[in-house]
């Protein structure tokens, strides 16, 4: 049985500390593709502490995923596989075993801030 992937407490107040207002969908993920923390926007969308990123909300949108090539190489990826969104993947400083997934909108020509 893998061992349990386990973060620190100061960790998972750092994840929401810079992701819980990002207008994206925002997860804090163990190489097992638990998810450990999610932001606000995540957890309206039911991705929930405790459940398997992979999954949700269905494997066919996980087709591509970088969050092992990410944590391998020690680098943040992105992609744009649908052209209406970013995904990015972002290994945790100092973690070989933790990354922050996240994808936004992409907002449409002409849009005003």
């Amino acid at each position: 049985m893998p061992e349990k992937i386990t973060v620190t407490p100061e960790e998972i107040a750092s994840f929401h500390l810079m992701w819980d207002n990002f207008p994206g969908v925002a997860r804090l993920i163990g190489r097992d593709h638990i998810i450990i923390a999610a932001n606000l926007k995540a957890i309206s969308k039911g991705y929930e502490p405790g459940l398997c990123c992979a999954t949700l909300p269905s494997p066919v949108n996980h087709r591509g995923c970088l969050a092992m090539q990410s944590l391998r190489e020690g680098k943040g990826m992105t992609d744009n596989p649908t052209g209406d969104s970013i995904r990015g993947w972002l290994p945790v400083s100092g973690r070989d075993d933790v990354y922050v997934h996240f994808s936004l909108a992409v907002p449409e020509a002409g849009f005003k801030r």
